[in-house]
């Protein structure tokens, strides 16, 4: 882990990306891949194989699991995929470990903290409500929130209006470039999440990140330690 003091006196709000960040949501999404691949006569995928794809999408999910098909018939098992992973989504996602200690840590001390994901709303809002986290979310900005994706600044400026905290002072946590490419776009700190679904081939201390954390233990103890 990486950091400064100066910058944990700086974070007065906190933004998580969804997938592999925030929550491990690739049972689901890996599930819903191997229903729709099963349907088009492919051999099903093991969840170690291609979880790191989770974070980029569902396309990236079937073209790492059938990366010699060609692009049509990949996007019409996609299509596939969304059908199945409506029907699914959150049965057996759950958030990473230490991290529902750390959104309890954020309540007590009065810091507020959102959502910024690429995942459509028809997926992140049903997926965050069997989390049990739409009450406490104070922003939640989804991939059609506004008309630019991460890593453009637009849906990362949105959620520092809902949470009523200027950019430079909140805490974007992401596991996959584009996130902390998005939080440098929009002024915000932004920090790797080393445990989310990184890939053998990503770089992540070569991204534009002021922080790094091995591991969510080590994100709560930033938080928590650093307060006493």
């Amino acid at each position: 882990m990486t950091h400064t003091q100066e910058y944990r006196e700086n974070i007065h709000g906190v933004l998580f990306d969804l997938d592999g960040t925030l929550a491990d949501t690739a049972p689901d999404l890996v599930c819903a891949l191997n229903l729709s691949l099963a349907e088009s006569g492919h051999p099903q995928c093991h969840l170690h194989e291609v979880k790191h794809a989770a974070t980029h999408g569902s396309l990236a999910l079937v073209q790492t699991a059938l990366p010699n098909e060609p692009l049509e018939i990949q996007q019409a098992i996609q299509q596939q995929l969304l059908q199945h992973y409506h029907r699914i989504n959150g049965d057996n996602s759950e958030l990473f470990e230490h991290l529902a200690e750390l959104l309890d840590y954020l309540d007590e001390k009065h810091i507020p903290y959102g959502i910024v994901t690429n995942k459509h709303a028809r997926f992140a809002r049903p997926l965050i409500n069997k989390l049990s986290l739409t009450g406490r979310m104070k922003a939640i900005i989804s991939g059609d929130s506004t008309l630019h994706p991460k890593p453009h600044a637009a849906p990362m400026l949105l959620a520092a209006q809902q949470l009523h905290v200027e950019p430079n002072n909140i805490l974007y946590l992401g596991d996959a470039e584009r996130d902390l490419v998005a939080a440098q776009n929009a002024n915000m700190i932004g920090g790797a999440a080393h445990w989310g679904y990184l890939s053998d081939t990503d770089q992540p201390h070569n991204w534009p990140a002021q922080l790094h954390f091995k591991s969510s233990q080590c994100l709560l103890r930033y938080f928590v330690n650093e307060a006493k």
